[in-house]
């Protein structure tokens, strides 16, 4: 098995797949989630092949786009038998992807593996501070969800289903899922990293509030 080039190969697969994707989920995602995953791999011990293949995969058959199903994982498993990746480096990729997702906080997204959770926190990270933010608007953009409606409060989900409920509002998502991010990091250079996006995903909201809510006789 010649890994560099089932590498190369994958990553101009995911580009074709993904390049122009408009929600977040995009080529660009992959390849920042990329990077981040062979960062915190070289502060690991880990199989990098495993942790670079699934951080170029992860999103192949992600559930927003499988009509909902979570479960499915076809595409990539065809793929990488169709470049020749031994069946126990598969069953390690498909297992991570199966449980990396936060969907909600309400299913199990423990990794049992470093590479795991590495990929796992790589793909976390890329989801909060000033790009989290984008691939929010963006993502909600997409699902023409409105912006921001002050009287609809954040969710407690409870299902699947609660997740998948299309009457929410962009803003919501920064309580439902992404300021909790921060204390769900797995490794230790994760959890650093997370630190200031945290932070300014906070000062942006702030920001937010105060500007919605202007009232030039408070100033």
């Amino acid at each position: 098995m010649n890994k560099e080039l089932i590498l190369e190969k994958t990553k101009a697969f995911v580009k074709d797949k993904l390049y122009g994707e408009s929600s977040g989920h995009d080529w660009f995602h992959i390849e920042r989630v990329y990077n981040l995953s062979t960062y915190l791999c070289e502060k690991e011990e880990a199989d990098s092949f495993i942790v670079e293949m699934t951080a170029l995969l992860h999103d192949i058959d992600d559930w927003k786009f499988s009509e909902g199903n979570e479960t499915v994982t076809t595409t990539t498993e065809n793929y990488l038998k169709s470049v020749d990746v031994d069946i126990k480096s598969i069953n390690k990729i498909i297992k991570i992807i199966k449980t990396m997702s936060f969907k909600g906080g309400v299913v199990n997204s423990i990794q049992d593996s470093i590479e795991g959770k590495i990929v796992q926190d790589a793909d976390r990270l890329d989801a909060i501070g000033a790009i989290g933010i984008a691939r929010t608007f963006a993502y909600s953009g997409s699902e023409n969800r409105l912006m921001y409606d002050p009287s609809i409060k954040p969710l407690d989900f409870k299902t699947l289903d609660d997740v998948k409920n299309k009457d929410n509002h962009t803003v919501n998502h920064f309580y439902e899922k992404l300021l909790k991010l921060k204390d769900l990091m797995n490794t230790d250079t994760a959890k650093h990293i997370a630190e200031e996006r945290h932070r300014f995903m906070e000062l942006f909201l702030d920001e937010f509030y105060y500007e919605w809510n202007f009232n030039k006789k408070s100033l």
